[in-house]
């Protein structure tokens, strides 16, 4: 399911903040599109889970625990900032929609880092690996760091900043770091 399942976020995400204005325009059609350009993906990756969950690493059982931790803790953590953000705000309402006006949410986990629900789902895609031991889903989950942290949080800082202004940047200046709890910039 996580293999299946992981195409959507940048699917959804790169291309909702890199065209922001478009998008907007677009509005609640704009979940259309993931969905158009995921449905073929999901399907190759279906018709060949065969090949995709065949590889495994043995993982020492201390490290299953670990995994189990690391699902739980990122499991709990996306619950608690879907709470936060609400419905509209964990699935992207405001980023594509005029009409919907949200206040910035700074407290719980959005205190200590700025993007706290990639975090999770990390924590979550990391936990499955060291559960399952799948090749494919340790690759995932270091794909998934890099595109999240190099491509969709830089594009996402600056639709929130366009959004917020001023109250987004003595945000950041509050909260400096984005997604490592224990990285703060210099």
């Amino acid at each position: 399911m996580t293999i299946v399942f992981w195409p959507v976020i940048p699917l959804f995400w790169i291309p909702v903040h890199f065209v922001t204005t478009f998008f907007k325009k677009l509005g609640l059609l704009t979940y259309i599109v993931p969905v158009i350009l995921w449905l073929p993906v999901a399907y190759l990756i279906y018709r060949n889970g065969a090949f995709l969950i065949q590889y495994k690493i043995d993982i020492p059982l201390v490290l299953n625990i670990a995994g189990l931790f690391l699902l739980i803790l990122g499991t709990l953590i996306h619950i608690w900032t879907a709470r936060l953000l609400g419905l509209a705000g964990i699935i992207g309402v405001p980023e594509i929609s005029t009409k919907i006006h949200e206040n910035l949410v700074m407290e719980g986990p959005f205190s200590i880092i700025r993007h706290p629900t990639y975090l999770a789902h990390s924590f979550i895609f990391s936990g499955v690996f060291l559960i399952t031991g799948v090749v494919t889903v340790g690759i995932l989950t270091l794909v998934d760091l890099i595109v999240v942290n190099l491509i969709i949080i830089t594009l996402e800082e600056k639709e929130l900043l366009i959004r917020f202004g001023d109250e987004y940047k003595t945000y950041k200046e509050r909260v400096p770091s984005r997604f490592f709890p224990w990285f703060r910039p210099g």
